[in-house]
């Protein structure tokens, strides 16, 4: 009797598991359709960069084979300093402070000059207390026979050095005449300032405009145009020697 409880009992539990199992379990039954993909499809994607993953390799340059000869010859040394095992730690650290260490040499360099170049103009000044520096234009004005300058571009028929040394002596007349004052840092339109008022400014005006193209502008002129030049600058003269 107790036999025959017990398979009933367990014939009850296995059916109530089997129950259990059928409420549970659910079964798809959706028809699932395969993706079509077209050819058009596939040609975008080919064409978007985005799913392009080839690596190529950038090509080498001179300036990267003369990086990496200096890299190497870098890291050799470091090998032999420290071992190759610490080399690339202390060639790290080394890499990252050269640039501010060429910038250091730079600046010292820089400065080196400069302190050097006042130095020489110190102790040249203390030799000659009396010298000054002169532009090329002041030397000649102030020490040169510019006449005689002149007559021997015009001899050598280099017209253009010609009219630049002709112009230079109105320059020296005018300063003498103290209508202007000859200055190093000052330009022919600082000079033509100076004559504002003076009836001399607009015959200057037109010598100095001469002068700048032919000279500045290195347009080479014969005699005959010369003749045509000098005539203003003559004319010029004249007017300063009888200007009160």
């Amino acid at each position: 009797m107790r036999n025959l409880s017990a398979l009933l009992l367990v014939l009850l539990n296995w059916t109530n598991i089997f129950a259990q199992n059928d409420t549970i379990v659910r079964y798809d039954s959706t028809q699932i359709k395969p993706l079509e993909i077209s050819e058009d499809n596939l040609r975008e994607f080919l064409n978007d960069k985005a799913f392009d993953y080839e690596v190529t390799e950038p090509k080498s340059t001179w300036w990267d084979a003369v990086m990496n000869w200096f890299y190497n010859i870098i890291r050799s040394f470091f090998e032999w300093i420290f071992g190759v095992e610490n080399a690339g730690g202390y060639l790290a650290i080394f890499l990252k402070i050269l640039p501010y260490l060429l910038l250091a040499i730079f600046l010292y360099l820089v400065i080196r000059f400069f302190i050097k170049a006042n130095s020489r103009s110190l102790i040249y000044n203390e030799k000659n207390p009396n010298m000054v520096i002169l532009s090329e234009e002041e030397r000649i004005i102030k020490t040169e026979d510019i006449q005689q300058l002149i007559k021997d571009a015009l001899a050598e028929k280099n017209y253009r050095l010609a009219v630049r040394y002709y112009y230079l002596f109105i320059l020296k007349l005018l300063s003498e005449r103290e209508l202007i004052s000859l200055q190093r840092q000052k330009t022919n339109d600082d000079y033509s300032n100076e004559l504002s008022g003076s009836p001399l400014k607009l015959q200057f005006s037109r010598a100095t405009l001469l002068y700048d193209y032919i000279w500045y502008g290195e347009f080479q002129i014969d005699q005959e145009r010369y003749s045509k030049v000098e005539e203003v600058f003559v004319s010029l003269k004249n007017s300063i020697g009888t200007h009160g």
